[in-house]
């Protein structure tokens, strides 16, 4: 295909008005069983995510901190599989998989956004569980609606202002090469190898706030977390440990998936990037861990089966 260019005002050169997707695969067979795979797959996300959310809200039981930050959760998911699923969905069954600048860049900052919110979200989770097994008495002062409301507002402002910074200084760049991304969406590293400029301090940058951004939340959970194991250890009991452990089994579960992907995604050096491998990856934490986290919250956690069981005799039998 022809990418549509324009001339560059001020300059002899062309600059790309629109990217063209390569996407996960040419075999026009199997992008049809991709098709209806990532297809359901997106549904789940949106039933389960949704579904969540409005559980949580119709449920008077589940109005506690913890469900607080779960349906915020739930919320980011569905927008940041949003942000990609779609698009991509629609690339694999169509001949045009052109993408404009500015729907690339759309694209790449509410990603980004909520990939980021998320990660913030889940170190607020842990201080929560922190906050619930080493003092309980003091709990609900310690995690009062205000404070929960600033907590889960300061994610957002954290995803979205970082967001803001990679999307301002990736598209800034001059693309006046070949406008083909090796990619099913628009992600840093393709964008970075098409890029005519030099973009040596993109990837400083990029790599500082990534690292610190990832790093500090890991730290918060790991400090929270420790912090939990001490204070299940003087739990008396079996059970009682048992127990306490088990209101943060679901989350651990969720934060290993989701951190393990990111650590392994882009904190690497940039000599060993291979596309295929991480386009592979990006399937994983862009399709799989948003509908993997309702299932993982629901099918560990007894509160969550009970009022699910609950909402579904009562509007359903």
């Amino acid at each position: 295909m022809i990418s549509q260019m324009r001339e560059a005002q001020g300059r002899n050169q062309t600059e790309v008005t629109e990217f063209i997707l390569l996407g996960l695969s040419n075999n026009s067979d199997l992008q049809v069983v991709l098709f209806g795979l990532f297809l359901v797959i997106y549904l789940a996300t949106m039933v389960g995510n949704l579904g969540m959310i409005m559980l949580i809200k119709i449920d008077p039981r589940l109005h506690t901190p913890m469900y607080y930050f779960l349906s915020s959760l739930s919320f980011v998911d569905a927008s940041y599989s949003s942000s990609v699923t779609p698009k991509m969905l629609v690339n694999l069954v169509a001949e045009n998989k052109a993408i404009s600048f500015n729907g690339c860049a759309a694209q790449f900052y509410f990603f980004g956004s909520f990939l980021g919110t998320e990660c913030f979200l889940l170190a607020m989770m842990a201080y929560d569980r922190y906050a619930a097994i080493w003092n309980p008495l003091l709990y609900p002062v310690l995690m009062s609606g205000r404070i929960c409301s600033l907590l889960v507002a300061t994610s957002f402002l954290a995803g979205f202002g970082n967001a803001a910074i990679h999307t301002g200084m990736t598209f800034r760049l001059s693309f006046c090469g070949s406008n083909r991304i090796n990619h099913f969406y628009c992600d840093t590293p393709p964008l970075l190898k098409l890029s005519c400029s030099d973009t040596r301090i993109n990837g400083i940058v990029i790599m500082v706030f990534s690292s610190f951004d990832v790093f500090s939340c890991v730290i918060i959970i790991l400090i929270s977390y420790l912090c939990i194991l001490i204070a299940i250890l003087r739990i008396p009991s079996l059970q009682g440990r048992h127990k306490a452990f088990s209101t943060c089994a679901s989350h651990l579960t969720a934060v290993t998936i989701f951190f393990g992907t990111i650590l392994f995604m882009y904190l690497r050096p940039t000599s060993s990037y291979s596309m295929e491998q991480d386009k592979i990856v990006s399937v994983f934490y862009t399709v799989v861990i948003p509908m993997l986290n309702p299932l993982i919250y629901s099918l560990k956690n007894k509160d969550v089966k009970e009022a699910l069981k609950k909402t579904f005799q009562k509007h359903v039998l």
